[in-house]
């Protein structure tokens, strides 16, 4: 099984926007800055959408949203770790946290404008 798909709920579609295709560099798909932003993640899409426009019925698909900060992992090297340490530094975001696993994994936490909670962590956190 595979994750097509993950969603984050943010009210600034316009400071997301700017955040994940500028400072992360992720390639928008599409965007409407009233409802949502579709970002190509690999072979994966990260949906950004409004919470107050997610919850409206008759909307094409069953509403659905959350109140509070979400999260999303993304799987970076050690030195990819390092790189988006310096860049997020450059952008005026600081880490939150900074994990070494047990395991040997490591994991920087940082806040998105919506406050939501994402990280860079080595693929080794998990084995398959």
């Amino acid at each position: 099984m595979h994750v097509l798909e993950s969603v984050l709920y943010v009210e600034d579609l316009a400071a997301a926007r700017q955040f994940y295709v500028e400072v992360l560099g992720i390639p928008e798909i599409y965007g409407d800055l009233e409802r949502h932003i579709f970002l190509r993640c690999d072979n994966s899409v990260l949906i950004l959408f409004r919470a107050n426009k997610t919850i409206v019925p008759g909307a094409g698909v069953p509403p659905h949203g959350t109140v509070g900060p979400g999260h999303v992992a993304f799987s970076a090297t050690e030195e990819e770790i390092e790189k988006w340490r310096k860049r997020l530094d450059a952008a005026g975001l600081s880490i939150i946290e900074e994990v070494h696993w047990p395991n040997g994994a490591h994991s920087i936490y940082f806040h998105d404008p919506a406050e939501n909670v994402l990280e860079f962590v080595t693929p080794n956190l998990y084995v398959f």
